[in-house]
């Protein structure tokens, strides 16, 4: 399997899934995006994830390199039919590259929080393994307002409508951090410390931890599973 990451803040990187890509064997390509790196070519890859980063979908003029990702992002899942997956940022620029709407949230959220599965997400390949309701680590200021056509809502919670979306039958996007390790809080220090209490947060983090890493574990191998059936 070989991934392209597309990456937009150093902290931001791909956290548990290094972990998880590791032991299966998997190569992946990192393009940090805001450090001015290229977007490769698309056909090497089997597989595209994109990260969060502080950066808005709408914030082309001060971000030009997000035309690029998202003319990127709609050839690897339109037309090339690849597998994608799509975190915070990542999730946005999916919806927003294939027609659907992205703004600032009504309530942001920060740390933990609970998030529900759809009557789909619970028939969802991905998700339907997960506990319902379950816990997730949070640190977004906007939100998907509108789905692109064809796409499906698989996880929502009173704060946020679209917690997690699918297009198609192989790109899926999660607004949460599913990516989070138990050193994510001390990464994103200078950050969080804004917000909240940076020893606080990392307390919950710690231990909600068994039950974090569950789900991007179970969330993992569901991708893993359907990215092997994936035509080539």
């Amino acid at each position: 399997m070989r991934i392209l990451v597309l990456q937009h803040e150093e902290i931001e990187h791909l956290g548990v899934f290094r972990e998880f890509l590791g032991k299966d064997g998997a190569t992946w390509q990192v393009a940090e995006l805001d450090r001015g790196e290229p977007i490769p070519p698309l056909d090497p890859y089997d597989a595209m994830i994109v990260m969060g980063g502080p950066q808005n979908v709408w914030q082309e003029d001060r971000y030009p390199w997000l035309r690029d990702e998202k003319d990127a992002i709609r050839r690897f899942v339109v037309d090339m039919r690849r597998p994608f997956f799509g975190i915070c940022l990542g999730h946005q620029l999916l919806a927003d590259a294939l027609g659907g709407s992205v703004q600032p949230a009504r309530f942001p959220e920060r740390g933990l929080h609970r998030v529900s599965k759809t009557e789909e997400g619970t028939r969802d390949p991905v998700l339907r393994e997960l506990s319902d309701p379950f816990t997730v680590f949070q640190w977004h200021g906007a939100e998907v307002v509108a789905l692109p056509p064809g796409a499906t809502v698989l996880a929502a919670n009173e704060a946020c409508a679209v917690q997690a979306f699918r297009y198609g039958d192989r790109a899926y996007g999660v607004q949460f951090h599913i990516e989070v390790t138990k050193e994510t809080v001390a990464d994103w220090a200078p950050h969080i410390e804004k917000v909240m209490s940076e020893v606080e947060l990392a307390h919950a983090v710690d231990a909600a931890y068994p039950e974090l890493y569950r789900v991007a574990r179970t969330a993992y191998d569901n991708l893993k599973t359907l990215w092997a059936r994936a035509p080539a």
